[in-house]
C-alpha cells in the first residue's frame, strides 16, 4: 500500500515539473518503495517553490530553467524550457537565462578564486571576462539579477552572492521574492539529486 502511495507521490513530483513518469529514476523508485516521508516533503517544497506569491509561474520556470542548466540536466531542462514557454516566455528569453547561467557559471568559479586566495595581485586586475548580455538584458535587469543570484548560490560564490543580492535591494526587490528565489533553486537542486 504504501509503495503504490509513494509511487503517486513521485509521479505527482515528476508532474509538477513537467516530467512524465518515465523520468522515475532508481533512487525515486527506492524511496517510493518505502515509507518515505521525504519525498512527500520535496513534492510539497518544489510545488510550493514554483507557486511562489513573489514569483509568476514564468519566472520561476526560467529560474527552474537555470537550474537544470546549471546541473546539467538535459531532461529537466527541456521540460523547464517547455513549461516556461507556455506561461508566455519568448525564445529570446529562454535564450538570455541560457546564457546568464553560462556566464554565472565563468563568473563564480573566477570571483570564488579571488575570493579564496585573498591575493590584492588577483583582486587589483580587471575580470576580463565579457559581460555584455548584463547591460540590456531582454527579462531586465532585476530578473537578470535574481538568476545571477540564484546560480551564484547554487555554485558557493560569496562574493557573488552579496553582490547581487546587494543589486537586487537596489532594484527594490523585496527580500521575500529573493528568499524565494534561492528556496526554489535549492529545493530543484535537491530534486536533480534524485533524477
Amino acid at each position: 500500500m504504501f509503495a503504490t502511495s509513494n509511487q503517486d507521490t513521485a509521479v505527482q513530483l515528476l508532474q509538477a515539473v513537467g516530467l512524465t513518469e518515465s523520468a522515475l529514476s532508481t533512487r525515486l523508485h527506492q524511496l517510493s518503495n518505502s515509507d518515505a516521508r521525504y519525498l512527500k516533503d520535496l513534492k510539497i517544497n518544489v510545488t510550493n517553490g514554483l507557486n511562489s506569491g513573489n514569483l509568476t509561474k514564468k519566472e520561476a520556470y526560467l529560474i527552474g530553467l537555470s537550474v537544470a542548466v546549471n546541473e546539467k540536466h538535459f531532461e529537466l531542462q527541456a521540460a523547464f524550457e517547455k513549461l516556461a514557454l507556455a506561461e508566455g516566455a519568448n525564445d529570446k528569453e529562454v535564450a538570455e537565462v541560457i546564457s546568464c547561467t553560462s556566464l554565472l557559471v565563468a563568473n563564480n568559479v573566477y570571483y570564488r578564486f579571488r575570493h579564496f586566495v585573498k591575493k590584492e595581485f588577483y583582486t587589483a586586475q580587471p575580470a576580463g571576462i565579457r559581460m555584455s548580455i548584463m547591460a540590456n538584458p531582454v527579462l531586465g535587469k532585476e530578473f537578470f539579477e535574481l538568476v545571477s543570484l540564484v546560480v551564484s548560490a547554487l555554485n558557493g560564490c560569496e562574493m557573488c552572492v552579496s553582490s547581487h543580492e546587494e543589486a537586487l535591494i537596489k532594484h527594490g526587490t523585496t527580500q521575500n521574492r529573493i528568499l524565494d528565489a534561492v528556496r526554489l533553486g535549492a529545493v530543484l537542486r535537491s530534486l536533480i539529486v534524485l533524477l
